[in-house]
C-alpha cells in the first residue's frame, strides 16, 4: 500500500531564536542514575533543548571518576556504586550527541568545594563552619580552595583531564557564590597577604580567575563562568569567556554592556527546584528562592527585554532552566523538569514576540497547546506533571482568572 502526500515538496523555514537552549542538572547533591539522565536527555530533544550543563560535582559529593586523582572519587563519592565511571560518562555524550545535544561539564571552582577536603584538606580552606555556616556561605558544607596555596595545580589537574573526558568546546569553571570572608578567617591566606607587599585577598582572587580561564583556553576550550566572578571582586576576564547571569534579570544587560556574551538563568525566573519549602532540618521557613516557578512565571521571561541596542542583544546565546538538587532525584526529575522546561524550550525557540501582533505572547492562549505536548512526553515515557485539572482541559475558556480578563 502506498502514501501519497500532496503537494509536496514541502518546504520549512524554522529556526531558533537563540542559540543555546540549556538545562542545568545538579548530581552533586543527590545522585541520578545513566537511566534518568538519558531519560531527560531524550525529552530534551523533544522539545529541541540542546545544551546539558552537567553541574557534576559541588560542596556535597564527588561522583565522578577521576584517574588523575582516584582518591576524590573513593573518599568524595557517597558510595561506590553512586558514581559515574568514564565509561558511563562517554555513553552520556554519545548519547546526547545523537540527539543533537552538548553536555557541558561544570567543575564549580574555588568555591562550593568541602567535598575535595575528604581526600585533600591541605589545600583548602574554611573547613565546614559549625553551626554558624550562614556567616561563610549560602549553605553547609562551607570550603574554598585555598587560593595562596603553592601547590594550586590541583584545578589545572582538573581542568585538564576533563577537558579531555567531555568533548564539548565548552568548559564551566563555576566561579559563583564567593565568600572573602572564608579566606580571612584561613591564616594561610592572612600569613601570604602579609608576607606578599601589595597583594591582597581580592588581587589573589583576580589572579586564580586569570590562571584558570588561561589553562581552559589552553586546553582549547570556551570559558564558561557565573556573573559573580566576572562582575565582582574588580576581575576583568577576556571577552572570549561566556558569562552564566543567575542573581537577577537586570543582570544579563550589565553582562552584555561589558563586551560579554551571555546565558540567562535568572534563579527568579529559571530556578525549578524552589517552592519545595527548606532543606534544614531546623527550619520551618522557605527555600531561599521560593516561591515555586509556574510556567507561566517562566514563559513570560524574554531575556533580551531591558535591552534595546541589536549588537548587544546578539550577545544574550540563550537561557537554562536550572534544577539543582537538594530536594530532587532521578524519583522527582521529571515532574520538577516537565512540563515547564517545554514552556522555556518554547520561548527560547520562538522568541516571546508574536509575529501576528507583533506584541508579547499572551499566555492564556499557550495553556491547550503545552497541555497537548505534556500528553505527547506522557506517551513517550516521561512523567511530566499536569497543569490544570482535566475539566479545564475540556472547557479551556472557563478556566481563566477574571482579574486578568
Amino acid at each position: 500500500m502506498q502514501s501519497l502526500i500532496k503537494n509536496a515538496p514541502v518546504k520549512t523555514n524554522d529556526t531558533p531564536k537563540f542559540v543555546y537552549r540549556g538545562i542545568l542538572l545538579d548530581t552533586s547533591r543527590n545522585f541520578y542514575h545513566v537511566d534518568s539522565i538519558l531519560r531527560t536527555l531524550d525529552a530534551m530533544s523533544y522539545n529541541k533543548l540542546n545544551v546539558l550543563h552537567w553541574h557534576i560535582v559541588d560542596a556535597f559529593s564527588w561522583p565522578v571518576e577521576s584517574k588523575v586523582h582516584p582518591e576524590l572519587t573513593k573518599k568524595g563519592a557517597y558510595s561506590t556504586d553512586i558514581l559515574y565511571p568514564y565509561e558511563e560518562i562517554k555513553k552520556i555524550i554519545n548519547y546526547a550527541k545523537s540527539r543533537t545535544i552538548r553536555v557541558m561539564p561544570e567543575f564549580n571552582m574555588p568555591g562550593n568545594t568541602f567535598i575535595v577536603s575528604d581526600a585533600h584538606p591541605e589545600i583548602m580552606s574554611c573547613l565546614n563552619k559549625q553551626p554558624n555556616w550562614d556567616k561563610f556561605g549560602p549553605e553547609p558544607p562551607s570550603g574554598q580552595l585555598n587560593i595562596a596555596d603553592p601547590r594550586g595545580s590541583f584545578a589545572f589537574d582538573i581542568i585538564t583531564e576533563y577537558s579531555r573526558l567531555f568533548v564539548d568546546l565548552g568548559f564551566h569553571m563555576g566561579g559563583g557564590s564567593l565568600n572573602l570572608d572564608w579566606w580571612k578567617e584561613g591564616p594561610v591566606i592572612e600569613l601570604y597577604v602579609c608576607d606578599h607587599p601589595g597583594e591582597s585577598i581580592e588581587s589573589l582572587v583576580k589572579g586564580w580567575f586569570n590562571q584558570t580561564v588561561g589553562k581552559i583556553q589552553e586546553m582549547g576550550k570556551v570559558p564558561f563562568a557565573r556573573e559573580d566572578s566576572m562582575l565582582n571582586f574588580g576581575y576583568e576576564a577576556k571577552n572570549t569567556t561566556i558569562v552564566e547571569a543567575w542573581v537577577s534579570e537586570d543582570l544579563v544587560s550589565k553582562v552584555v554592556d561589558k563586551g560579554y556574551r551571555a546565558i540567562a538563568t535568572s534563579w527568579n525566573r529559571y530556578y525549578l527546584d524552589c517552592g519545595h519549602g527548606s532543606w534544614l532540618s531546623n527550619f520551618e521557613g522557605s527555600s531561599w528562592c521560593g516561591p515555586y516557578k509556574g510556567w507561566q512565571k517562566i514563559y513570560s521571561y524574554n531575556p533580551r527585554a531591558k535591552i534595546t541596542d541589536p549588537a548587544k542583544q546578539k550577545l544574550v546565546l540563550g537561557g537554562e532552566v536550572a534544577l539543582w538538587s537538594a530536594q530532587s532525584d532521578e524519583t522527582t526529575v521529571d515532574r520538577n523538569l516537565w512540563p515547564r522546561a517545554a514552556a522555556f524550550a518554547e520561548i527560547m525557540w520562538t522568541g516571546s514576540i508574536d509575529p501576528n501582533t507583533n506584541s508579547t505572547k499572551d499566555i492564556g492562549k499557550v495553556v491547550q497547546r503545552l497541555t497537548n505536548h505534556r500528553f505527547r512526553m506522557a506517551a513517550r515515557g516521561n512523567m511530566p506533571e499536569p497543569l490544570q485539572p482535566l475539566w479545564c482541559i475540556r472547557h479551556p475558556e472557563s478556566c481563566k482568572h477574571p482579574a486578568a480578563l
